[in-house]
């Protein structure tokens, strides 16, 4: 491990080349203009020193090793001060560390070439692509041909003797290059269009004809190359698709649900590739069938026969009775009678059972009844003076609990309920759970049993109900649920208590034995556990004010919250009409709904064709605006044309356009209204980007009401420039306008037309790209001059700056975090935060903007937002604490929570005790990646903790969360809930 950075040197304009040579004897660095960095290899493999190697040619587009070389030979593209394109080989001698003129050179060629491509032995030569022809070269042989004008972005070699590759270009076509040779001698160069792709960054062939397409502009593919066409004459076939939401260029944070949970919204991809994707967290529920009910207090589902597959019936029980519903042969809910149940009084548990019989308890007796005839078979009565008050069955087994710490064990046959054993317990029991989780799926030899009074879970043996773990669960919140259940081939306990906290176990089914405790907190209120399957995988389902799926994915439980507000009751209803469902009682209704795929995030695509730029939401006409651009491809040159266009914010259909001039971009979009005026308005910023201009000199202020679904423009206004940001402020309009900030005012004319008169302004800055408000604040984010704070004057009409940070940033996206802390991202991948300091002394530091919190991303962020994508619970521990959601260039969604100081202190030391624990990948230091850097100075992260780092604490083994425990000096348990709850941020 070693560091490549040289103190002085220009680095490339075309990016960073890394190249190794096919023979293993060096590796070559391209990191810096005119410098070739050299890493030789011993004939052990190890590297040894490195040095640099002085490289003539300034512009270099490519840099690859040639095979077949004796000496380790360079192939390089470049461009002169002429702009030609010229083709050059170098031997690198290790001995003298220097350059040798190579055995061939090749000058003047397509103006567009930018890709080398090294052809492995025995034909051995480099092949030139440019954007109109092809070129293959070697010291004995040259040949052409020419092509449709295209850029190729990747290419990837399909036979081991590189006689064909396959060169994915900028639009998305995939082509396939041969290189036609007899032997050794090359002859010439075929190239034949296969179809459309992804637009690739990467061309893997697999084998078999499949292709790993990877895309930082769209989806990443796995295609299949078919020897025959298609309808539509191409070969590709598409057979997966892996979702990439990069690049994110802007999103926005709504509640299309109107559940109190945040979704993200982006434009994502690029060109063709270009889409929306709408991000949301935790689990939907797909409703089916709903009926109001009043009053649940717990539901069942049984078939009507053991073979049966589908579940039949749906037992509801209230307060004071009990109601059966069937799915009639119209596939709709309907009440139907099983004579055999009791259905004047409240059920306590249903269950199917062995014999074509079913369990139906109540507070007075357990009947067993038939499931075909739907007659009682047999009855076991309480004893005189107790009633049965908790009660749970499996397929052959019932266990109760009657009051005064009676536990009751019966056993199922046929027709026959058996009184096995009672116990005596001395406290009273408040839940019960005998779910059979060993070989039998029937039979369970095991039972959860959780008490009253001294808090605890007790796990009985039975038949002979012998205690056999005692675990006392602490505080005074008693256990309301109990379930033993199985995840990917582990056992473990679950124990809910009633104030929505959960505590799970690891159970040793042997044993009996409990271990590994671990505490979360679910909701509030009382939690109800179920288990349902999906997709042939058991989960649970916590039902209560935050009802939520546990699953377990690595072996390590996940908890994923599911998009409804509060749940009841919940039971699987698998019945023919609605496979895999679950039926579901919530305030005064029960539905039946299918559930989405169990995992974190949901991502719902919408391709729309175009390269989609700007978004944002209006809550009153229920639409997005989008400002998008088509590539329009002629033969003769490639054109763009510029939309504004609306979209219905339930089907992601256009419903209306409005097309933008030649030269024309949209830059901004807003919703927003003004004062003295009660309607809603889109306005939209754009610039007139004309070749000749290095800045724009021209742009427009758009402003439009949507009526009747269409887009309709009520005002324009031009600029004297770029409209690169839009703030609605105060009931007027703010814009960043080329190197000002200007206000606008919504004025009525004479006729009763409106229009935006400009009101005041502020000069002083080189581009203003991003600009947030809050109250009469204005935050600036400056494209090189950092952040600066300006306010408005309401006495004066006037904005004036209030302070700046001095440092030199590039700036990429900005926002206020609080009143007197705003966040900065910039161009070299870091974070930081700035503090306005209003209690300073003097006013050159009340003028300064004092860097507060500093931090390396690694990600180029465009774009802050302040939402969540989790519901937050205004009582529930993260409930109070703000975040910021942040989109990527790499198609990264991330969140920023700002923490109160203690519990900042708290996580910063189990972050810097974490980071003795684990080890980077490839030993490289947590602390260095993470320290701000830029051109001019590198240093330590401050006020910025790295919560991946933090919350991967609950990855660890046993004995390295024990290492930290010790160090932190406190319990595993206690960590885990801490960092569990941070989980619960996003």
């Amino acid at each position: 491990m070693g560091d490549v950075s040289d103190r002085i040197g220009r680095p490339t304009d075309n990016g960073q080349i890394g190249i190794i040579d096919p023979d293993c004897r060096l590796i070559g660095l391209h990191l810096y203009d005119g410098l070739f960095k050299v890493i030789p290899f011993d004939n052990k493999g190890q590297l040894k020193e490195a040095f640099n190697i002085r490289l003539e040619e300034l512009q270099v587009l490519d840099i690859k090793f040639l095979y077949g070389c004796s000496k380790p030979t360079i192939v390089v593209l470049y461009q002169d001060n002429k702009d030609a394109r010229h083709v050059k080989t170098y031997e690198v001698a290790l001995k003298d560390k220097d350059f040798v003129e190579g055995p061939w050179s090749q000058n003047n060629l397509d103006n567009g070439a930018n890709l080398l491509i090294p052809v492995p032995p025995p034909l051995c030569g480099v092949i030139i692509i440019g954007e109109e022809t092809i070129v293959y070269c070697s010291a004995n042989a040259f040949k052409a041909i020419p092509i449709r004008p295209s850029i190729t972005r990747a290419y990837g070699r399909v036979d081991a003797d590189g006689s064909r590759y396959l060169l994915g270009d900028h639009t998305g076509l995939l082509h396939l290059l041969v290189i036609t040779h007899e032997k050794e001698r090359v002859t010439g160069l075929k190239i034949e269009l296969l179809g459309e792709t992804s637009i690739a960054s990467t061309i893997s062939y697999l084998d078999n004809a499949f292709v790993y397409i990877g895309s930082s502009y769209g989806d990443s593919q796995l295609v299949k190359l078919n020897l025959q066409p298609d309808a539509k004459g191409s070969y590709v076939e598409v057979l997966e698709r892996y979702v990439n939401l990069g690049p994110i260029v802007d999103f926005c944070v709504v509640d299309l649900e109107r559940q109190g949970q945040g979704q993200v919204v982006t434009c994502s991809g690029a060109y063709k590739d270009g889409s929306l994707r709408i991000v949301r967290n935790g689990i939907g529920i797909n409703e089916q069938a709903s009926v109001e009910l009043q009053g649940i207090k717990g539901m069942w589902s049984l078939r009507s026969s053991t073979d049966d597959p589908f579940d039949t019936f749906l037992v509801v029980s209230f307060i004071s009775e009990t109601r059966i519903l069937a799915m009639n042969i119209e596939d709709e809910l309907e009440e139907t009678e099983i004579e055999g149940f009791c259905s004047q009084v409240q059920t306590l548990f249903c269950h199917d059972a062995v014999f074509n019989q079913l369990v139906q308890v109540t507070s007075s007796s357990v009947r067993l009844v038939n499931s075909t005839s739907r007659e009682l078979r047999n009855e076991w009565n309480a004893r005189p003076g107790y009633s049965i008050n908790v009660a749970t069955a499996n397929a052959t087994q019932v266990l109760l609990a009657t009051g005064g710490g009676h536990l009751v064990y019966l056993e199922i046959g046929d027709g026959v309920l058996t009184e096995v054993k009672l116990a005596q317990l001395e406290y009273e029991i408040s839940c019960l759970d005998i779910n059979p989780i060993g070989e039998n799926s029937n039979y369970s030899q095991l039972a959860a049993v959780g008490m009253w009074t001294d808090i605890s879970v007790r796990i009985f043996s039975l038949p002979d109900l012998n205690l056999i773990t005692k675990e006392p669960l602490g505080g005074e919140i008693i256990p309301r649920s109990v379930l033993l259940c199985v995840f990917e081939g582990i056992s473990y306990l679950l124990c809910a208590l009633g104030d929505g906290h959960l505590l799970n176990f690891l159970l040793n089914t042997s044993t009996g034995e409990l271990a590994d405790r671990k505490k979360v907190s679910l909701g509030t209120q009382p939690i109800t556990l179920r288990t349902f399957s999906s997709k042939n995988t058991t989960h649970v389902f916590a039902a209560s004010d935050r009802p939520t799926v546990i699953y377990s994915s690595n072996k390590k439980l996940l908890y994923s919250n599911v998009n409804l507000k509060e749940v009841s009751h919940m039971c699987p209803f698998n019945s023919a009409a609605f496979p895999d469902s679950l039926a579901i009682a919530k305030e005064g209704e029960l539905t039946i709904g299918t559930i989405d795929d169990i995992q974190k995030l949901h991502i719902r695509s919408i391709p729309l064709g175009e390269h989609v730029r700007r978004i944002c939401h209006q809550e009153q006409s229920r639409t997005f605006a989008i400002c998008s651009l088509k590539l329009n491809q002629s033969s003769t040159e490639d054109s763009e044309t510029h939309y504004i266009r609306l979209l219905d914010d339930q089907t992601f259909e256009f419903i209306s356009t409005y097309q933008l001039d030649t030269f024309e971009y949209a830059c901004s979009i807003l919703s927003c209204s003004f004062s003295d005026d009660s309607n809603v308005y889109y306005c939209a910023g754009t610039a007139y980007v004309l070749p000749e201009e290095n800045e724009p000199t021209k742009g427009r202020i758009l402003v439009f009401i949507v009526e009747d679904g269409k887009l309709q423009l009520i005002a324009e206004k031009e600029t004297k420039g770029s409209v690169y940001s839009l703030n609605a402020f105060n009931g007027k309009l703010l814009a960043g306008i080329n190197q000002k900030i200007q206000l606008y005012k919504w004025m009525l004319r004479e006729d009763g037309t409106r229009e935006l008169q400009s009101e005041c302004g502020h000069h002083g800055h080189i581009l203003a790209l991003y600009v947030q408000t809050r109250g009469d604040f204005i935050v600036v984010g400056d494209l090189m001059k950092s952040i600066s704070l300006l306010i408005y004057k309401h006495e004066e009409g006037a904005i004036e700056e209030r302070a700046r940070d001095y440092n030199a940033n590039w700036m990429s996206a900005v926002e206020i975090l609080d009143d007197d802390i705003y966040l900065g991202a910039e161009n070299n991948f870091n974070l930081f935060t700035v503090r306005k300091n209003s209690e300073g002394a003097t006013d050159e530091e009340r003028g300064r903007l004092e860097v507060a919190g500093e931090y390396h991303l690694g990600e180029f962020v465009n774009r802050f937002r302040h939402g969540s994508l989790v519901m937050r619970l205004p009582d529930s521990d993260v409930g109070q604490i703000p975040t910021v959601i942040f989109g990527t260039v790499n198609g990264v969604i991330g969140v920023i929570a700002s923490l109160p100081h203690e519990q900042y202190l708290f996580l910063e030391k189990l972050q810097s005790n974490l980071r003795k624990v684990i080890k980077g990948v490839g030993g490289l230091s947590h602390e260095q990646w993470r320290s701000f850097n830029n051109e001019k100075k590198v240093v330590d992260a401050r006020n910025f903790l790295d919560g991946d780092l933090i919350e991967s604490f609950l990855d660890l083994n046993r004995s390295k969360m024990d290492e930290v425990s010790k160090a932190m000096n406190v319990t595993v348990e206690e960590l885990c809930k801490r960092v569990e709850e941070l989980t619960r941020l996003h």
